[in-house]
């Protein structure tokens, strides 16, 4: 008969739970770590204490527990809450035959809250363990209140130098650090500081770190919309930027999923990736500008909106893209005479499953930009926009010139090709 799989998250009083206890009597094995182990020896002395099975390699872990499990019962002890940044979810995963029961303890997050008397129920709960965190800036200034669960290469300090170099003052000055280290151990220690102040400390492990960053916060009380920005809220120069209404259009075409890279080449005042950057905090935004006088209404458009997760990158395509990391997304607003070079390019570097739309102003870009893609194996789409406004009762209308935008796609039998 198959045994079941039993974890409990610890704190101070597992030890005395007759559950627990009763659980690990029954047990065939206990998979927790060394120091864990140790503790139910202690707590355990005159009872028999199951086989030890370690947390790690985890995937020695899971064989040893797939050995047992066949019919006996499996205790896995864990850190606070399983189902919580825990062990937890990815034993249900391994698992799924088999019956697996939870016992969740409080989770050093919601504890480090608790101790700073910091309410949780709006924070964005983020773990760095063993995780890249390229876009981590993004992430964490893109919300007022984030909690992180930090490891011994990404801690405290590296976390704060991090944000500071990236940032810079003028957006993290503001930000309130909260460190709990070793919570609920008698060597517990809660600090509080800046960023400056983190970046210059040193903090024990296991500890938990709370970021405060109220200049977001009040910027979301701000009467601007998340999508929708007007013409004349983005800093630009001679009207030279997408107007609102082709914008939508072409972000709309672009058909985002949230996450990845997006090249907004020829970006002018970069009012597309702007509006981009707003809407999908957790996608990096790379505009691609050549033009001096642009650079500082991308720059101050940064500021203005606080779009940190969006970069200028100064230089003609498509030299300047060489360097950059392959996009999922692309819009080319301007070209500069080399579309043919930078159709090329991009599809080159486009991850599979990638959109390009090209904005035509003008009739050759139009003639030329479907063909080049067409050839590089894309489906093509071309839509045409034309834009007039006039306010009621008013008659008189403002008339723009007709936009054409192409959208290349990869054909679907390539997409199936590549699965």
């Amino acid at each position: 008969m198959a045994g079941k799989i039993q974890i409990f998250g610890l704190d101070n009083t597992v030890w005395l739970n007759a559950d627990f206890l009763a659980a690990v009597d029954r047990a065939g094995g206990v998979v927790a770590g060394r120091h864990q182990y140790n503790s139910l020896k202690k707590c355990m002395m005159d009872r028999r204490i199951p086989p030890h099975v370690s947390v790690v390699p985890l995937l020695d872990c899971f064989s040893s527990m797939r050995s047992i499990v066949k019919e006996d019962d499996v205790v896995v002890l864990a850190s606070g809450d399983p189902l919580f940044f825990g062990i937890g979810r990815r034993i249900l995963d391994e698992f799924p035959e088999y019956e697996v029961s939870v016992v969740p303890a409080v989770s050093s997050m919601q504890l480090a809250c608790a101790r700073f008397t910091i309410p949780w129920d709006d924070a964005v709960f983020i773990s760095l363990h063993g995780r890249n965190w390229d876009d981590f800036a993004v992430r964490v200034l893109s919300h007022h209140k984030t909690v992180l669960l930090t490891d011994s290469v990404n801690n405290p300090a590296a976390v704060a130098a991090k944000l500071s170099r990236e940032c810079g003052t003028l957006i993290t000055e503001s930000i309130t650090c909260h460190i709990g280290e070793r919570l609920g151990m008698p060597e517990e220690r809660l600090f509080s500081g800046t960023l400056h102040e983190v970046a210059e400390s040193k903090f024990s492990d296991p500890n938990v770190m709370i970021l405060l960053n109220p200049a977001y916060h009040s910027g979301r009380k701000e009467s601007r919309p998340l999508f929708g920005l007007q013409e004349k809220e983005i800093c630009h120069s001679r009207g030279l930027l997408t107007k609102n209404e082709v914008r939508a259009a072409a972000i709309h075409a672009l058909r985002f999923t949230g996450e990845g890279v997006f090249w907004d080449v020829g970006a002018g005042s970069g009012s597309v990736g702007l509006e981009v950057s707003r809407m999908f905090p957790a996608l990096t935004v790379l505009s691609i500008e050549k033009e001096k006088e642009q650079w500082k209404n991308i720059d101050s458009n940064i500021k203005k909106f606080k779009a940190l997760n969006m970069t200028l990158i100064k230089g003609a395509a498509p030299d300047a893209l060489y360097s950059l990391a392959a996009p999922d997304r692309v819009f080319v607003g301007g070209s500069g005479g080399n579309l043919r070079a930078i159709l090329g390019y991009c599809a080159e570097r486009l991850k599979s499953g990638g959109v390009i739309v090209v904005n035509a102003v003008i009739e050759k870009t139009a003639q030329l930009a479907p063909k080049v893609l067409s050839e590089m194996g894309f489906s093509i789409e071309i839509r045409e926009v034309t834009v007039s406004r006039y306010r009621y009762p008013s008659v008189d209308r403002q008339q723009f010139n007709p936009i054409t935008i192409i959208v290349a796609s990869r054909a679907l039998k390539e997409i199936v090709n590549e699965q």
